[in-house]
């Protein structure tokens, strides 16, 4: 068995953060089973680090690895991806093809973004996990196969399945072991050898002197949060050595880098200004569909009444408080004495009431009041999908197109946002 450093220096891992060294000891010791590994760990930590060391170690390092990222995969291809599709079983499949689970047989698939994958998926995937087979898209004959699962997410997985958006039996599944990798801001220590690292390799690419920190730019690194991790970390590195001048680099100069970076304390991360502008203006018109629906269900609440019943005073005596919610009145009905009727008046005595006044048109006969609901909701769905196609569009021109920017503007998942646009031929 490979010792920890040997790993490190073997994948070129840089650090010797404890949570860390760890994650690289849980890995060692499993890799030379076949259960199942979840990897988990925020965007940009280096997850899929773990896998390969994991291949690399079992019995299964002479077969296929393949990784699959599940997110990017569209909903509606992804289990032909996965799992193949015979000829004719969809438009456009012209010629039968094998998956990922039959090409990689006897080795190993990673699973990077699984939290991503559709419920359909989830199902077929558990049926691998638990006796190895599977099906064809498109077949009914059962194939059989033997891999090694290795499945990572960014996601929390326990609020995925109360919200229903994962399998729990899948989630228990994936999980017989469970490897956590720390966020960059964890590992203190290790930022600025990961730092030194990067700007060394992008100055020998680059033939250009490696940049260094002053002290108190070394500070300003460990204490900033990095919400974007390694990969963020990476990023930076390769900015300030393409881009400046003088090879050593101060804290207000790598501040002018570091995103929300105003002071030496650890960045608090904020939403943009177009995005908060958007979330309000989301949450205002929500907040006002659902009013107009309320007061819609109390208008046809109240045009029942006034089809069951002939006396509009009953009526106005039950459901006072009713109408006056409906038309904003503070005071009774029954004491105003020179206001205009609000109610239709239904016999020649209940007119005498309101002389001067004249009658508004009456409400539908009995036949038509089912017609005359299914209008009011065929008009407010009218309402809200309206709505929903020009948050899309706003989204989409405020990204300039960027559909993964507008889905996470949005709040919902780059599939969903591309169903959507698919949908609303937008």
């Amino acid at each position: 068995m490979e010792s920890v450093q040997a790993i490190k220096q073997r994948f070129e891992i840089i650090g010797n953060d404890v949570k860390l060294n760890r994650a690289l000891e849980k890995a060692i010791q499993v890799a030379p089973t076949d259960i199942s590994v979840l990897v988990t760990g925020e965007s940009g930590v280096g997850k899929e680090a773990i896998p390969k060391i994991i291949h690399a170690l079992s019995h299964r390092k002479h077969a296929k690895y393949i990784a699959v990222n599940c997110g990017a995969i569209p909903e509606g291809t992804i289990d032909s991806e996965l799992f193949g599709h015979e000829k004719g079983a969809f438009t456009g499949a012209t010629q039968t093809r094998s998956g990922y689970f039959e090409v990689a047989d006897g080795g190993t698939i990673f699973l990077d973004e699984v939290g991503e994958l559709p419920l359909t998926t989830q199902v077929r995937l558990l049926r691998v996990l638990e006796n190895g087979e599977f099906l064809k898209v498109g077949s009914s004959k059962v194939q059989k196969t033997n891999v090694r699962i290795v499945a990572a997410t960014n996601i929390q997985m326990i609020e995925a399945i109360q919200k229903g958006k994962f399998r729990e039996d899948l989630y228990y599944r994936l999980s017989t072991v469970e490897i956590h990798i720390p966020a960059l801001r964890e590992r203190h220590e290790d930022i600025h050898l990961l730092f030194r690292k990067f700007a060394s390799d992008f100055g020998q690419k680059y033939k250009m002197p490696t940049i260094r920190l002053e002290e108190d730019a070394v500070r300003l690194l460990q204490q900033y949060r990095w919400p974007g991790n390694i990969r963020q970390l990476r990023n930076i590195a390769e900015q300030l050595s393409v881009l400046e001048q003088d090879r050593t680099v101060s804290a207000p100069t790598l501040r002018s880098y570091l995103p929300d970076a105003g002071s030496n304390l650890p960045a608090v991360v904020t939403p943009r200004k177009a995005d908060s502008d958007f979330s309000n203006e989301r949450e205002i018109l929500y907040k006002v569909l659902f009013d107009m629906k309320s007061d819609l269900n109390d208008l046809k609440k109240l045009t029942l009444e006034l089809l069951k019943h002939d006396d509009t005073e009953k009526v106005q005596e039950e459901h006072g408080q009713l109408i006056r919610k409906i038309y904003g009145r503070e005071q009774d009905l029954e004491e105003e004495e020179h206001t205009v009727a609000v109610l239709p008046a239904a016999s020649p005595e209940s007119q005498v009431h309101s002389p001067s006044v004249s009658t508004p048109a009456p409400p539908p006969p009995p036949e038509d009041r089912y017609h005359f609901a299914e209008e009011i909701q065929e008009e407010e769905t009218l309402s809200l999908q309206e709505k929903e196609i020009e948050l899309i569009a706003k989204a989409l021109e405020r990204n300039k197109g960027k559909r993964k920017a507008a889905a996470a503007e949005l709040g919902i998942s780059e599939r969903t946002l591309y169903r959507k646009i698919k949908q609303y031929d937008l």
